[in-house]
């Protein structure tokens, strides 16, 4: 391909990076305390690829979505886990022709029985953004094929950007290799794509009508400073006034976020955080809505994540023992008897938080 058509994207790109300039200053003086210039660094450029131009540049087409950064000191038995992949992460790679499109599956956690998956489709120039996609579930196990299901994925454009993914329910009856079918159409464009899936018998994460575990956490009566709880620079408090236990064993249901906002590898923790305060002013008073930092004692990593160490919470609720994962955010819809009624891997939009809550408050 031939490198002149990424020059549109460098005027874009520079104002990202003025504008990514004046946020790392602002949040330096917001919080009224000095962190180490890596942590700004980190925060730049995770920002410039979130938000960046749709249009694909040369860097991008080598980059990694959920690529993760590199494992900390073995000599730290707290520190972060390294990963243990069974195959390389998918890239986000543009397609060869104009007719094609590669497929980058956002959701890697995939067990057996309903679940939200989620997946961005990139073409040959930019991502692709058409209102819905037709996805078939295909199952692979037993010496041939069996066709589960087909449903109809729904592009939800991500905040701060002009990016999103394609989102879909799909049920997977058993476990084992299955694939999905791909189809976008409109009236000049159209284009197929397969992902092949590895379904798993049960994740360590909580599913589907499970309880999670009732995780005593910090809350902001606790501590003197909200930077002992998140890494967000412009913190609601709204969201540390519960811990996990409380929020699992109110009689109200509960959105939960497990995110990173200063150190997300992907830079949508922040944007995450900020949906779920966007959701509890909707939502005032009928549901509790809780943020919890990846990193315990966050504010004393110094933007140095071999400093780093997960939260009790986040090995409680499996997080650490998933393959891939870092930091990645996580967000959970419960019921009023705490029993997990939806989850989120990756980025969920406002508009998603707020059809799965409605579904929790209206099933009573």
């Amino acid at each position: 391909m031939n490198w002149l058509i990424f020059l549109p994207a460098i005027f874009p790109a520079i104002r990202l990076l003025l504008a990514g300039l004046f946020a790392a200053g602002r949040w330096w003086t917001l919080t009224a305390r000095r962190r180490a210039v890596p942590a700004a660094a980190i925060a730049l450029s995770t920002l410039l690829i979130a938000c960046g131009s749709d249009r694909l540049t040369p860097a991008e087409s080598e980059s990694n979505p959920a690529a993760t950064p590199a494992a900390p000191a073995e000599s730290n038995p707290a520190a972060i886990p390294a990963a243990t992949p069974s195959s390389p992460p998918a890239r986000l790679i543009p397609a060869e022709n104009p007719g094609e499109v590669n497929p980058i599956l956002a959701t890697r956690t995939l067990e057996v029985g309903r679940q939200r998956v989620a997946f961005l489709l990139v073409g040959q120039k930019a991502l692709i953004k058409l209102p819905t996609a037709e996805v078939t579930a295909v199952y692979q196990g037993n010496g041939g094929e069996r066709i589960a299901e087909t449903a109809t994925a729904v592009y939800q454009p991500w905040p701060y950007g002009i990016r999103g993914a394609y989102s879909a329910e799909l049920t997977f009856d058993r476990p084992g290799p299955w694939r999905l079918i791909i189809l976008v159409a409109a009236d000049n464009f159209g284009a197929k794509a397969e992902l092949e899936l590895n379904i798993v018998e049960q994740s360590p994460v909580p599913a589907l009508g499970a309880r999670p575990p009732l995780s005593r956490t910090k809350t902001l009566a606790e501590v003197a400073d909200l930077a002992q709880l998140t890494t967000d620079y412009t913190p609601d408090p709204d969201l540390y006034r519960l811990s996990l236990a409380d929020a699992i064993q109110s009689p109200r249901p509960a959105v939960i976020a497990f995110a990173s906002p200063a150190f997300c590898v992907s830079a949508t923790c922040g944007p995450q955080v900020d949906a779920l305060s966007e959701l509890k002013a909707a939502y005032s008073g009928q549901a509790d809505f809780v943020h919890i930092e990846i990193y315990a004692d966050p504010q004393a990593i110094q933007g140095d994540l071999t400093q780093a160490k997960l939260a009790p919470a986040v090995d409680e609720w499996g997080f650490s023992a998933l393959p891939y994962w870092r930091n990645e955010s996580w967000v959970f819809v419960l019921d009023g008897k705490g029993i997990v009624r939806q989850r989120f891997e990756g980025f969920a939009t406002k508009t998603e938080l707020d059809k799965a809550l409605q579904a929790v408050l209206a099933a009573g």
